[in-house]
């Protein structure tokens, strides 16, 4: 009997997994491995939100690999220490593992092909739609404006999903550590984790609503997939069919967020400096005011659409995109404090905390990134109007204004009696939208 090992990491999942699909192929029998790698928490990576996720994650793979006929392996250690342990043990004639796109993974990768070899086999397009690198502008490495990438997705080829495997045959001499268990989150209304959930909310989402409703805060017509993504509960690939298939102007605008996805990964994937320096430097001097970055932090700026999000990122380490894109704005443009703060911050609570989205978006916000309008400001206030028309979303997020009515709620500062126990603005909110213009010299 010849024996291979699937070597998981950001693709919890049995549906289209191009490692598990390759490494039955190999062999006779398969030791699907999970390595929990000290050198993740060392990193930073290991915010509770996210291991807690992850627990959900791991027992739900070994649920579905058990029926299967086959069980996860977990170790505790350095992944290529634990890997090529576990090779030599059963035998192994190959090891797989899907390729990253973030510094970690490439550390992770030549440990890995150090240890292993020509043992190992990495394979790409298992964490996006298409490879980084897949699409590239003639005589460069990768396209650094979305339009144009945008349209070489759509001319790319891609790959059929695979099926999840309806047996496995796992061989029984490999031993195991516990999975995880009683991993206590940041965030109460954390969602549950694991492909069975993925595929439930993909199933209950209503696509059609999409582009009409994914912006409006209140609403709540995300498709709240992410988190899945990230972990690799759900294909993108996978998703990116299904969506093409239900069809539709909300599909067609979801899977341009697909590809938003894939563009951020191929940058960061030539780029892997983008996740801690400028990726395009516009020489800022940022303040630090560290009251004005705690009380945004804590949901407690007086700008109540800034707050909601805030507190909403703290109760359910997950934030509406929107509010994403107006709270870091706010941080970056109009308090004119770091990137790298917000950015740390956001994959402290973040259960889809992906560095090449979160830091890429980030810098897209701040204006040194790959956003051809680098000095783009989104007001608070206009976003409010725009996006939570009645305060519903403020609302719900902002209990001390829950007795404010229609969009009133936005400005309660203009109200004969401000409610008790919301602060007042940190900033002049006349002011909101010229410390950027005045820091860079425009005005």
């Amino acid at each position: 009997m010849t024996v291979s090992v699937a070597l998981f990491t950001q693709d919890l999942r049995l549906h289209d997994n191009p490692v598990l699909h390759a490494a039955r192929a190999a062999a006779d029998e398969v030791v699907p491995l999970f390595v929990l790698d000290p050198d993740v928490a060392a990193a930073g990576f290991a915010a509770p939100n996210r291991l807690a996720f992850l627990a959900d994650c791991l027992h739900d793979l070994d649920a579905s690999l058990r029926q299967a006929g086959g069980r996860l392996v977990l170790r505790r250690g350095p992944a290529a220490e634990e890997a090529a342990r576990l090779a030599h043990e059963v035998g192994a004639v190959s090891v797989h593992v899907a390729a990253g796109v973030s510094g970690f993974a490439h550390h992770r990768e030549a440990a890995l092909r150090k240890a292993l070899g020509d043992l190992l086999h990495v394979h790409d397009g298992s964490l996006t739609v298409l490879a980084p690198g897949a699409v590239t502008p003639v005589g460069k490495d990768h396209y650094a404006v979305f339009t144009p990438y945008h349209r070489a997705w759509q001319q790319a080829p891609r790959r059929t999903p695979h099926g999840a495997p309806r047996t496995l045959r796992t061989p029984a001499g490999p031993r195991s550590e516990p999975l995880p268990t009683g991993v206590r989150p940041d965030s109460p209304g954390l969602p549950p984790g694991g492909e069975s959930a993925a595929r439930r909310v993909w199933k209950h989402w209503d696509s059609d609503s999409y582009l009409d409703r994914h912006d409006a805060l209140a609403a709540d017509g995300t498709s709240r997939l992410s988190p899945y993504l990230h972990f690799g509960c759900l294909s993108a690939n996978e998703v990116a069919h299904l969506a093409e298939a239900r069809g539709g102007e909300g599909a067609e605008a979801f899977v341009r967020q697909l590809v938003w996805r894939d563009f951020h990964h191929q940058v960061l994937a030539a780029r892997p400096h983008a996740a801690r320096d400028d990726y395009r430097t516009r020489d800022d001097r940022w303040r630090h005011d560290e009251q004005e970055i705690e009380a945004w932090r804590q949901g407690r700026t007086g700008f109540p659409v800034v707050d909601a999000g805030m507190r909403q990122l703290a109760h359910e380490g997950w934030m509406h995109n929107r509010a994403r894109l107006l709270t870091a704005c706010f941080l970056t443009k109009t308090l004119y404090q770091d990137w790298r703060i917000g950015a740390r911050h956001f994959l402290s609570l973040l259960v889809d905390g992906d560095v090449a989205n979160n830091q890429l978006n980030w810098q897209w916000v701040a204006g040194t990134g790959t956003d051809t309008r680098p000095n783009r400001v989104l007001s608070p206030l206009v976003q409010a109007d725009r996006f939570d028309p009645d305060g519903a979303y403020v609302r719900r997020w902002v209990p001390e204004l829950a007795d404010v009515p229609g969009r009133a709620v936005h400005r309660p500062w203009t109200l004969p009696s401000p409610p008790p126990g919301y602060p007042a603005p940190i900033v002049d909110p006349a002011d909101v939208s010229v410390r950027l213009r005045r820091a860079r010299g425009l005005d």
